[in-house]
């Protein structure tokens, strides 16, 4: 994927639906060497074309995830990581912002890392801390482990904070997930009482998916931008989480 196309699938991304012309004139190229981007970017399934427009997919692929709201993502990755003290021991979910989280922890003396995520495992093999990835059955996509095997290794591990991703959030469901065996994980880790921290971007707010995950009132704060409706700030506030808002 060259700079030109990663550029397109991060506004596909940002937008969910845009057209060529508005990408022609975004990348100074003209519309037919953007639909000949756009159908290399369909066969590799980055995106879908529709008459006219690029539309995004979901995806649980971490490298497409990530160029969605990217550089807010990196702003709210290194907030996160001001919260980790030097020797904590810390559980890492798998997802975009938290993939970014594993990049700004240069700076920590005698941090444990437990995560079920190869991809974060794989960011973190840099950084001077210690990395602990719990076994499981592997989903190849999201390159995260999930399962029996995975609960019953998080039984034996012991965390201050979990920093985790959702998928969507209302005031009738809460926070929600889109992969069953995932969030089973993720209220496994909930379950063990830590503060528990989401780390997404404005985005998710208002969507609705699949599986539940909390309650609510089990998670100690989340870290979004600046464009979280007041509407979602008060529902969180009122439940007893803190709310970092990141610009």
């Amino acid at each position: 994927m060259n700079d030109r196309q990663q550029l397109i699938l991060q506004w596909v991304n940002d937008k969910q639906r845009i057209s060529v012309s508005e990408l022609s004139e975004i990348c100074q190229v003209s519309e037919v060497t953007i639909r000949h981007d756009l159908t290399q970017l369909e066969q590799r399934h980055y995106l879908r074309r529709a008459h006219g427009f690029a539309v995004a997919i979901q995806t649980d692929d971490v490298d497409t995830r990530m160029l969605s709201n990217f550089a807010q993502k990196q702003k709210l990755a290194k907030f996160a990581a001001s919260l980790i003290r030097d020797s904590e021991t810390v559980f890492f979910e798998s997802g975009s912002s938290i993939a970014l989280l594993a990049q700004y922890l240069s700076d920590k003396k005698n941090l444990t890392v437990i995560t079920v995520s190869s991809y974060v495992a794989s960011l973190l093999k840099s950084m001077p801390c210690e990395v602990v990835l719990l076994g499981g059955m592997y989903q190849k996509t999201s390159q995260t482990v999930v399962g029996p095997l995975t609960k019953m290794c998080l039984q034996q591990m012991n965390f201050s904070k979990a920093f985790m991703g959702v998928d969507g959030f209302t005031v009738s469901t809460g926070f929600t997930g889109r992969d069953m065996l995932r969030a089973d994980i993720v209220n496994a880790v909930v379950a063990k009482g830590a503060e528990n921290i989401v780390l997404t971007d404005s985005s998710k707010f208002g969507q609705i998916n699949l599986n539940s995950l909390g309650p609510v009132s089990a998670f100690s704060r989340v870290i979004t931008d600046e464009m979280l409706a007041e509407e979602y700030q008060r529902e969180l506030s009122g439940s007893g989480i803190k709310v970092s808002l990141v610009g």
